[in-house]
């Protein structure tokens, strides 16, 4: 699918986003119900906003400080070369304490999200891990202390 950012969505299509980015796991008939309009119409505009690469899949959110993952950094990774960036990728997907990578402007080359159970944890995983990587030429870590807002984007 190409990747084309204008594809025409209207008010009703905004509504149904907004519905299933509050919770993924309603119904088309819950969402219909709640905008006057049939079934057929919720499940036909979601099935056209995914074959336009919208919608690309739905997710549960999981506390991961219940299950042990107390720990959350930010690393801004600085590589030799902006060109290291399609050989360090693979590496850093091999990590499951890996949740987020960013390739940007500015400081940084790569700002990446770790989960970690403690910051010993995190300390090994950057002495071990992510610092033996080749094409890192330099780290620093910030590690979050809250996250009083975690939401997705307005739709515009």
């Amino acid at each position: 699918m190409e990747d084309d950012y204008s594809y025409p969505i209207d008010k009703v299509d905004k509504l149904i986003l907004k519905s299933l980015l509050e919770d993924s796991r309603r119904s088309f008939q819950d969402i219909a119900r709640e905008l006057i309009v049939s079934g057929g119409t919720i499940h036909v505009r979601t099935n056209k906003l995914k074959e336009a690469g919208i919608i690309k899949g739905s997710k549960i959110v999981v506390d991961y400080k219940l299950l042990g993952l107390e720990v959350t950094s930010f690393i801004g990774v600085n590589l030799n070369s902006a060109k290291d960036y399609h050989t360090v990728l693979p590496q850093l997907e091999k990590f499951s304490e890996v949740t987020e990578v960013y390739f940007t402007t500015g400081q940084y080359s790569l700002f990446i999200k770790v989960a970690a159970k403690n910051t010993r944890d995190l300390h090994l995983f950057l002495i071990e891990k992510l610092q033996n990587i080749r094409e890192i030429h330099s780290t620093e870590t910030l590690i979050s202390l809250d996250n009083p807002i975690n939401r997705d984007p307005a739709i515009p």
